[in-house]
């Protein structure tokens, strides 16, 4: 028998088991209790930072579904931390009024074109739809994201001291030459004279064309056609054309035109409220626009065709393909609006030079490179499209 063997129990003083018992359960207590300390109190989920966001785009306009194209990825990204809350044009403010508006904070974002902002400087188009370089739509944006264009862009925000952090999707295809109420113009000489919608440095250019050219956002056009105050417009394509009633003031199309042929989406946020925002939440608002660039062109792609077709066989309207005389002539006129506005702003000829060089060495490499699909669509189809 050991020593350990002999030795008998000490008895306990009065109370200690007790306390030994309440020792043991506190300990094995503990960590539950420190991960209760550790939890958000009560486990509620702080409230979403919520964003107001004002599209430029009337109330039917087919631009609205694919702003909300975005907002869609951003609140489903945000895991409930970031909402952003959509409204239509005039919710707020006018459409023109949207950049002002998120730079000064009465709205938090907009969703918007370049060319809306063009008055406080000309620059803004070359962001959008500026004169044509041979790059089409896609290629631009390509400049705006890899060629350079990006640091233009906020460096004009800079000087013209706008609080604004924005993004770009959804390059456009071609915007129509337009509607008329009468078989559209065949040659430079009968595009003078007509009373027409467009914006940006488009209008520049059918000014130099001959045109007596009015700005107005979309929802305000067919009430000009009424009133005599335009008698030809463009807006953007076959489904936003459509919906806002454009076969019911003009029954002639003209598809095509250089006036404005690579544009693309603004999305805007009043840069104090971006900065504000975790770097997770910055990068959602960012890919987001990368993601929404994809299914906005999917859209574009199903509605514009299908709209187009509904105005030939429903509506009745006359669709033509713009005269190569017309496409030569605004051209031309592009050469003598570039020349004027290089001469009076070097900022303007150093941001264009860039988008020259991007559209030199990108656009040369897709005309080498690119099927020629014209000539197979007319084989499979057994048909004869419009030179």
């Amino acid at each position: 028998m050991t020593s350990d063997e002999n030795l008998s129990p000490v008895p306990e003083a009065k109370g200690t088991t007790s306390r030994r018992k309440f020792f043991v359960a506190a300990a094995l207590a503990a960590p539950v209790v420190a991960a209760h300390a550790q939890a958000p109190a009560g486990s509620v989920k702080p409230s979403p930072i919520v964003m107001k966001m004002q599209g430029a785009w009337g109330a039917k306009d087919i631009f609205n579904e694919m702003a909300e194209d975005y907002v869609k990825r951003v609140n489903e990204m945000a895991g409930g931390r970031l909402r952003i809350e959509y409204l239509t044009a005039g919710a707020v403010v006018k459409p023109f009024e949207v950049t002002d508006a998120v730079s000064k904070g009465v709205l938090d974002a907009g969703h918007t074109v370049a060319v809306y902002w063009y008055g406080k400087s000309k620059v803004a188009s070359l962001f959008g739809s500026g004169p044509v370089t041979g790059a089409n739509a896609e290629q631009t944006l390509g400049w705006m994201m890899r060629g350079g264009g990006y640091a233009y862009y906020e460096q004009l925000q800079k000087k013209l001291g706008l609080n604004l952090k924005g993004f770009f999707a959804f390059p456009m295809p071609t915007q129509p030459l337009g509607w008329f109420k009468k078989p559209p113009p065949k040659t430079a000489a009968e595009l003078k004279g007509f009373k027409y919608r467009t914006v940006g440095l488009a209008a520049d250019l059918m000014q130099e064309l001959g045109m007596k050219v009015t700005q107005l956002p979309g929802g305000e056009i067919v009430p000009a056609m009424e009133r005599g105050v335009i008698d030809a417009f463009e807006f953007n394509n076959p489904t936003s054309d459509r919906r806002f009633g454009a076969q019911d003031v003009a029954k002639y199309y003209a598809m095509g035109s250089y006036h404005q042929a690579m544009e693309f989406f603004e999305i805007i946020f009043n840069r104090t409220k971006y900065e504000a925002l975790s770097p997770d939440l910055k990068a959602i608002l960012q890919y987001a626009a990368e993601a929404t660039s994809s299914a906005n062109t999917w859209s574009a792609q199903d509605n514009y065709s299908r709209d187009l077709q509904e105005l030939i066989t429903k509506d009745k309207v006359q669709v033509s393909r713009t005269s190569k005389a017309v496409f030569d002539a605004q051209i031309k006129a592009w050469d003598k609006v570039v020349s004027k506005l290089e001469a009076e702003d070097p900022f303007f000829k150093e941001v264009l030079k860039s988008q020259k060089d991007w559209a030199r060495r990108v656009a040369y490499y897709g005309f080498f490179n690119e099927a020629d699909y014209k000539s197979a669509f007319e084989h499979v189809f057994k048909t004869k499209l419009p030179a």
